[in-house]
């Protein structure tokens, strides 16, 4: 049944993962360049005088975990029929996912300077609030294999 409580939390990761593809991770500035890291590309704001230059790397990696998370996490909800399969799916997004913040971690750690001076933006916390959707959704799956065996032994 594609209306249990799994299937909602299941499209809230869903949700989580594909803002998090337009959301900035981290933002840092050296010497009038603003870094913006984004799960997709690196973008470079150049502030010159009245001058601004933008400059974008393309992150193919970090982006093609994103999209797979994400498509992990859709992809589960239709797995209704076979839990099994269907925790199994949720388990390999969660680890996509970390990997994924892993991968940032790592990226953030080549921006000049180092970490001194990061700001923290919004999508910094979306993967551990999908995780928690994961995880919330794995939950309701457990509670519908005991809510099966104990109907079977009623029978």
């Amino acid at each position: 049944m594609i209306q249990r409580v799994q299937s909602i939390w299941l499209l809230l990761a869903t949700l989580t993962l594909i803002c998090l593809l337009f959301l900035p991770l981290l933002t840092k500035t050296v010497d009038n360049i603003e870094f913006r890291i984004y799960t997709t590309s690196l973008h470079q704001y150049v502030k010159v005088g009245t001058a601004e230059g933008i400059k974008t790397e393309m992150s193919i990696v970090p982006m093609a975990l994103n999209i797979a998370a994400a498509l992990f996490c859709f992809a589960s909800i239709f797995l209704f029929r076979n839990r099994s399969m269907q925790k199994k799916v949720i388990l390999v997004a969660i680890l996509i996912i970390i990997a994924l913040s892993v991968l940032c971690g790592i990226n953030t750690q080549q921006l000049p300077g180092g970490t001194a001076g990061i700001s923290l933006e919004p999508g910094t916390f979306l993967p551990l609030i999908a995780i928690i959707f994961a995880m919330l959704a794995i939950g309701g799956i457990k509670k519908d294999e005991q809510l099966l065996k104990s109907a079977d032994r009623l029978r």
